[in-house]
């Protein structure tokens, strides 16, 4: 059987380790069963600070992991840490700062050569050499954003909460909560370097979180925590200019209380995206029109658990695994791939404050 895939696909769980209350030791890893979505634990990689987002290069099994704080390894800022992959678990590769506070998020340009990392609380963006062995190299692009906008709190100044490349390789976005933008760079993947290319300023108030592309590479959803809100573009890829077509809420008009979304993804087929709700409690599900890009919404399920952070969807498609990071659960859904419709599957396993679950093979 395949490291990475197999009959039983790897499961990679980020977690917190530094709150009160944790007993998180790292990163933790799974298989999953393909036939009942039950988690089996495998083994973990210990001593890890905050690895509160994770990425993973398909190809050669490395783990990139982010360490969310503001102080790592005697240096101000946080890290990211690099981790090998084989029969006997994860084995630390090295580690580098991140060049800002707080980092949050993690994706890999398509040729492999660089990693984009976003610091939440400095409000900055990098981009870092990967090494042919995998490692992480020291030399970094960095980036600061500027400026604020309506929220006194969490608006005050830039939080880059999201940056990833889009489908040509060609630009990567970075979505910043607290200036309510998003940020297009053209990459130089030969130097490896950021340049500033567009804006695209949203709603006043919106907080953007996660962006994320349908796989026809046409359209892109953008996610916003602190009204509950999605809206739909059309991505013009010769460009890197985003078309707004549509602003949906994520929850029906009832409810009353306090919400703060967190991640979202689009079906394999393309045809369902679903949302994550922290204070619901709950996975909100839309239609997508693959002519139009426009979003229906058909219904929302219970994760049966307090504040869904991440989740994520088997690369089949038959099953949505959710982090209920309040709860200490992972909690196994099937998915009907002709409605979208999630149900329990009736496994689930512990895991103090999960906040990241990633498929070994799943890609970005």
């Amino acid at each position: 059987m395949s490291i990475l895939s197999g009959k039983a696909p790897v499961v990679f769980v980020g977690t917190y380790t530094e709150p009160e209350g944790s007993q998180s030791e790292g990163i933790y890893v799974y298989r999953m069963d393909p036939a009942s979505g039950a988690l089996t634990f495998e083994s973990m990689a210990k001593g890890v600070i905050n690895p509160s987002f994770l990425e993973v290069q398909p190809q050669t099994g490395v783990l990139y992991a982010v360490n969310e704080a503001q102080g790592f390894a005697g240096q101000p800022g946080g890290g990211v840490s690099a981790f090998s992959f084989n029969s006997d678990g994860l084995d630390v590769l090295n580690y580098q700062p991140s060049q800002g506070k707080d980092p949050c998020y993690i994706s890999l340009e398509q040729t492999g050569r660089f990693a984009l990392v976003a610091n939440y609380t400095s409000g900055s963006i990098a981009m870092l050499p990967i090494q042919p062995d995998g490692r992480l190299g020291p030399d970094a692009d960095v980036i600061q954003h500027a400026g604020s906008s309506i929220h006194p709190e969490r608006q005050a100044g830039p939080h880059a909460h999201c940056i990833l490349p889009d489908p040509t390789n060609r630009f990567a976005i970075a979505v910043d909560l607290g200036l309510d933008k998003l940020l297009i760079y053209e990459m130089d993947v030969e130097r490896g370097k950021l340049h500033k290319h567009a804006e695209v300023n949203v709603h006043a108030g919106a907080g953007p979180r996660h962006l994320t592309f349908h796989p026809n590479g046409r359209y892109a959803c953008l996610l916003n925590e602190l009204d509950s809100t999605l809206i739909s573009f059309r991505y013009h890829s010769d460009t890197g200019a985003f078309e707004e077509l549509q602003t949906v809420p994520t929850l029906l008009k009832d409810f009353q209380g306090e919400n703060l979304c967190a991640d979202l993804h689009i079906s394999p087929d393309g045809k369902f995206l679903y949302v994550s709700n922290r204070g619901h409690d709950s996975l909100s599900c839309f239609f997508i029109d693959e002519n139009t890009g426009q979003l229906t919404y058909r219904n929302h399920t219970s994760t049966a658990g307090h504040e869904p952070r991440n989740f994520a969807i088997d690369p089949g498609g038959t099953f949505l695994l959710v982090a209920n990071q309040k709860t200490d659960t992972i909690v196994t859904f099937k998915r009907d791939g002709a409605t979208g419709q999630l149900s329990r599957s009736g496994h689930e396993v512990h895991v103090s404050m999960p906040v990241c679950i990633k498929f070994a093979d799943a890609g970005s």
